[in-house]
């Protein structure tokens, strides 16, 4: 029954975990992208399934400690202080995830949404801004009363990424990462352990 449990644990944190890190980490990049260019419909929609996998994969390992338990149970190591410390290190990251990652990743995800909405609302604007629409020239009276010809670009719709709230998501993300990469080395060398490495 051991070997059992520790396979499902050992499977979970693998299939769970995983995909976590991985899309944690690859988020804020991938919505510097997006929030540069909003008009990229590619850039948001990897955002949006990059978060989609934090998400869900966060919600699935839940399994990992659940069975982790049953396996330190059966194992007799519930009170062994490499174990403790692994607990208490995967509170912290699950913590880290679930206030502070993800939190983060769906306020930059709604900036994006809106950054994209923006871009094409001003995209159609320039089509019709006073004047011929074919040539998409103004030719609206100036302020000091003349007429002159200007063109409106859609380069103007496009706006600086705000690089404090990703690099700041990024640093919570290696947090994340590296409690996770601590609670793996934890397992495997098991300090002290009295039932072997």
């Amino acid at each position: 029954m051991t070997k059992f449990l520790l396979t499902v644990h050992v499977i979970a944190a693998i299939v769970a975990i995983g995909p976590v890190t991985v899309a944690a980490s690859m988020f804020p990049p991938a919505a510097r992208r997006a929030l540069a260019e909003p008009g990229d419909p590619r850039a948001l929609e990897t955002v949006r399934l990059l978060h989609r996998i934090c998400r869900v994969y966060a919600t699935v390992g839940v399994v990992v400690p659940v069975f982790g338990f049953a396996t330190a149970g059966s194992m007799g190591v519930l009170g062994d202080a490499w174990l403790i410390v692994s607990i208490a290190l995967t509170a912290l990251a699950a913590a880290a995830l679930i206030a502070m990652v993800l939190p983060r990743q769906e306020a930059l995800l709604e900036a994006a949404e809106a950054g994209e909405t923006a871009g094409a609302d001003t995209d159609k604007s320039t089509e019709t801004a006073g004047g011929d629409k074919n040539t998409g020239k103004n030719t609206d009276k100036n302020a000091d009363g003349s007429t002159g010809k200007s063109t409106v670009t859609a380069a103007a719709t496009k706006t600086a990424p705000d690089t404090r709230a990703t690099a700041q998501l990024a640093m919570y993300t290696g947090i994340f990462n590296l409690l996770w990469a601590t609670v793996t080395i934890l397992m495997i060398v098991r300090p002290g352990s009295t039932t072997g490495a």
